[in-house]
Parts: structure tokens; sequence; C-alpha cells
């Protein structure tokens, strides 16, 4: 297939929840990756093919990324909620309940990084079942609202000692902000609304 094929290849239709959840799966280790990635580049400059190659720093990267997993799947789920909501007829427990399920499988399905401590993994999923279950207390966000809580605590993990961190956290969440825009408009555009809301409903 060549590469003009590939990149008119239309996307694949999302009717069930295998597939919204590998939809969630991917789009939240883009969004944190790809901020960790980049700044890593901006930061180390013309060193950056080194650094990148080094072991150690490898290390440090993985361990920032699955540390910033969890909250990349807090603010795609949202996202995805504020999506189903609407056609939740009034009930939104119906449908948050089983995508907070949905959602914590998907971190579940992932044994613990070595970077990682059993206490900080689990940590990562006590904070991402708060979060999630805290949605019901306040109206749906704007989805440029939604990476706020989460900007600076997301900086803080990229994989540079504090002293050693520009001021770019804003620029973080201007990242993410524009992605979550892009996973609602494809998620809409993709998503089959009355399937996936009728197969949430059963789940529970």
């Amino acid at each position: 297939m060549g590469l003009l094929d590939f990149l008119l290849r239309r996307k694949p239709k999302i009717r069930s929840l295998q597939g919204l959840a590998t939809f969630i799966d991917e789009q939240a280790a883009f969004l944190v990756q790809k901020g960790i990635y980049d700044y890593s580049r901006a930061r180390s400059g013309h060193y950056s093919k080194v650094m990148l190659a080094d072991k150690g720093f490898q290390g440090a990267l993985n361990r920032s990324r699955w540390r910033a997993f969890p909250l990349g799947l807090a603010m795609v789920a949202e996202t995805v909620e504020t999506i189903l909501v609407p056609r939740a007829q009034g009930d939104r427990r119906s449908v948050l309940d089983p995508l907070i399920t949905l959602v914590l499988s998907i971190y579940d399905r992932y044994p613990r990084p070595a970077e990682l401590t059993d206490e900080e993994w689990a940590a990562g999923r006590a904070d991402l079942a708060l979060h999630l279950e805290r949605l019901s207390t306040h109206p749906p966000k704007r989805v440029i609202d939604i990476p706020e809580p989460f900007a600076e605590r997301y900086f803080a993990m990229m994989p540079f000692d504090k002293p050693f961190l520009t001021p770019d956290a804003p620029t973080a969440r201007g990242f993410m902000q524009l992605h979550l825009i892009k996973v609602q408009e494809d998620l809409t555009n993709r998503m089959d609304a009355d399937a996936l809301v009728q197969q949430l409903r059963g789940a529970t």
C-alpha cells in the first residue's frame, strides 16, 4: 500500500466497547508521550539524539510516561464523557459508571512498569478512579478546560530535575487542549453513538 493510500484510508467506525477502549488507550498514550518526548528534545537541544539514546535517560522517560499515563486516561475519558452525556437521556450515571469501569480496565491491562514502585502504580490508579468519580459532581466541561487541573502536575513529571525545568507548563496545557479537541472531533465522526450508549448501559 502506498503512502497516499495510507493517508486516505478511512479509520474504522467505533461500534463496540472494545473499540472505544482501544481508542481511549491510544489517545491517552499519545497525549502524554508526545508532550514528554517533544519537551525532552527541545530541552536537550543539539544533544537530544545522544540523550534519547542514553539508557539512563530512557529509563527516566519511561518513568515519566507511565506516571503521566493515568492523567492522559483521565483527560481522554472526560472528553469522551462530554460526547456521550447528551445521549444519556438525563441519566448521566447510566453512562458514566460503566465508562469508569472501562477506563480502569484499560489501566489494569498493563503490568506495573519496572520504573515505578507498587505504591506509585497503585496511587496512579487511585487518583484516576477518584477523578472519574468526581465527574458527576459538576456539569461536563468544555474540552479546552479539561487539561486545566492536570497541566502543572503533568509538566512536573518531565524527566528532568526541577531546577532544570523551564516555565513551559502553559505550553503543555495548550498542546493538551489542541489534542483533546482533535479527540472530540475524531470520536464524534467515528463512533456509533447509539450502539456505544446501549452497550455501556448493558455493561452495568
